[in-house]
């Protein structure tokens, strides 16, 4: 009898390390967790505007349900003007894929541009910095784009 009381402690025990280590283990969400990364572009350099197309395009490969903003701001906003950008085709093919790409309204007034030459797959944002703060605030990565 006291051996069978035993065994079923025994398999009690077994039973509560088995449900308590399926506790520990990690879903999917944490093991692969959602990326958020908002970048920053100042930089007018059009080199620096090919490369984050080209590392938009890595992360997207490895990381499909990566979140992707960029906001352009200063030289940056370069990139988002027709006429100016040397990269139009592929931030549309880009946007068609999620990445948001966003233009300062300060700079614009600033650097004195046309609102209407922004490019159609662009948005707006108040204050560039105010917008990327924001999101660090909300938990997104922060990326400075160019040099």
């Amino acid at each position: 009898m006291k051996k069978t009381y035993k065994v079923i402690i025994a398999v009690l025990i077994l039973v509560v390390n088995v449900f308590a280590l399926n506790s520990q283990t990690p879903n999917s969400k944490e093991i692969n967790p959602e990326h958020k990364i908002i970048f920053q572009l100042t930089s007018g350099d059009t080199t620096a505007h090919k490369q984050l197309m080209k590392q938009f395009n890595n992360i997207l490969s490895v990381s499909p349900t990566t979140k992707i903003e960029v906001v352009c701001h200063g030289a940056g906003l370069d990139m988002l003007v027709t006429g100016k950008t040397i990269v139009e085709g592929k931030i549309k093919l880009l946007a068609d894929k999620g990445v948001v790409f966003n233009a300062c309204e300060f700079s614009i007034k600033e650097r004195k541009e046309d609102r209407s030459k922004i490019v159609s797959a662009a948005g707006f944002v108040a204050a560039g910095i105010i917008e990327i703060v924001s999101k660090q605030e909300q938990g997104w990565s922060y990326i400075k784009a160019g040099n």
